[in-house]
């Protein structure tokens, strides 16, 4: 299929970017690499790669040539740990899919100190609510305008977006979409209160409860076909449980956000969900899926509300029987100390790279099966300062030479 056919597609389709490429190569080994995926396995993934950037088109700017050092460090990660899908937050989106071609032809195709270069035949991505404007005074500072005053934080429309890579076919028909569902739709949500009135739930006005989006990026239910299998990729970026005040508008978001795939995974408790083509319900009985994405939100540490991240992992359609480690957590912890000496989570399992005088390093970064399917092996990609690999991940400094969060990933068992 040639390039400009592919546009085309993109633009019928309105709200995927669609790329296909060519076939996957071999996957090398190495310290801090993974192991080749077992015949009978598939390994997802999730990365925050940071490849956000401060303006409009910049992005496509830095990825038109192969010259872009963390592009090609975040590229490098991915083809050491050879993730057969893999969502990535933090990835500027447009129209045209332009970003997401770039990164594949000069980042993912071009080998790195070593590294083959890894070839993902499918790819999507979809419009985000960051940067969109709302139109109100979001956060009642008495402007209209800017970043806070988005649907989802940002300062352009698809700042901070999201993308999915895949060895494995898209039913791009089947894909659902949830960017424009409206957070006062959810049975009990924690709409945040102005303390200063007797009124519950009065932060928002009822004309910006109206428009007022749940999701701050978007939430897809991606169905990816392993074999004769269909398993659906539920990806996710909620927003930070921060950057608010004592009506904790953005904490209760982030509880609410990850508590939509709490109820779409559950069919009984999934009917009140609507996406952006009018379709109503979640996932039925006994469907696959995998839950993926950066939460923000640690189940013991950190800014979220208690129990956010406890709604998918105590879940009794999740299994989070083998959560992903590492060594380099363990070190990180030890070695930069502050905060990270007062958490109750274990080191091993935290994912990003955070400020040791507040919050600390955290598990925020989640590959989430169901229930049916045998988690074979996972770990998350942190090497220990001993690693030549140090140099992808760096140490608690920016700018990071990838990404303050670090690549997750779980081989699964596809029941078939």
């Amino acid at each position: 299929m040639t390039r400009e056919l592919l546009r085309r597609t993109t633009t019928l389709l309105a709200t995927a970017g669609i790329l296909l490429t060519t076939a996957v190569v071999t996957p090398s080994a190495g310290a801090g690499e993974s192991a080749a995926v077992s015949l009978d396995t598939v390994r997802f993934a999730s990365f925050n790669t940071s490849l956000n950037r401060s303006n409009e088109g910049e992005l496509v700017q830095d990825l038109s040539t192969p010259d872009d050092q963390q592009a090609a460090n975040v590229a490098e990660i991915i083809q050491r740990t050879r993730p057969e899908v893999i969502l990535i937050n933090e990835f500027d989106f447009d129209a045209d899919g332009t970003a997401l071609e770039l990164f594949q032809d000069n980042y993912l195709s071009v080998p790195h100190n070593g590294a083959a270069a890894i070839e993902y035949p499918y790819a999507f991505t979809a419009p985000s609510n960051t940067g969109v404007p709302s139109g109100f005074d979001l956060n009642n500072d008495g402007t209209v305008g800017g970043p806070e005053d988005a649907f989802g934080f940002g300062f352009f429309p698809g700042q901070y977006g999201m993308a999915v890579y895949s060895m494995h076919p898209i039913d791009t028909a089947a894909v659902r979409t949830f960017q424009t569902f409206l957070w006062k739709d959810m049975p009990g949500a924690l709409l945040p209160d102005d303390p200063s009135t007797p009124e519950p739930a009065d932060y928002y006005s009822p004309e910006e409860l109206d428009v007022f989006r749940l999701s701050s990026k978007s939430h897809w239910d991606l169905p990816i076909q392993v074999g004769g299998d269909t398993v659906h990729f539920l990806v996710s970026h909620p927003t930070p449980p921060v950057f608010d005040g004592e009506e904790d508008r953005n904490g209760r978001r982030n509880f609410d956000e990850i508590g939509f795939w709490a109820d779409y995974v559950s069919p009984l408790r999934g009917r009140y969900i609507y996406d952006d083509a009018g379709a109503r319900g979640g996932l039925g009985f006994g469907e696959l899926f995998v839950i993926a994405g950066d939460q923000n939100s640690d189940p013991f540490d950190g800014d979220s509300i208690p129990g956010a991240a406890q709604q998918l992992l105590d879940h009794r359609r999740v299994n989070d029987s083998r959560p992903p480690d590492s060594l380099g957590g363990i070190h990180a912890s030890l070695r930069q100390g502050g905060i990270n000496r007062e958490h109750e989570g274990p080191a091993r399992l935290d994912t990003a790279d955070f400020s040791d005088t507040e919050p600390g390093n955290l598990r925020v970064d989640y590959v989430l099966p169901s229930t049916q399917i045998n988690i074979r092996s996972s770990a998350v990609f942190w090497p220990t300062p001993h690693s030549p690999l140090f140099r992808l991940t760096g140490d608690g400094n920016f700018p990071f030479p990838s990404s303050d969060h670090r690549l997750v990933w779980a081989d699964l068992r596809i029941p078939g």
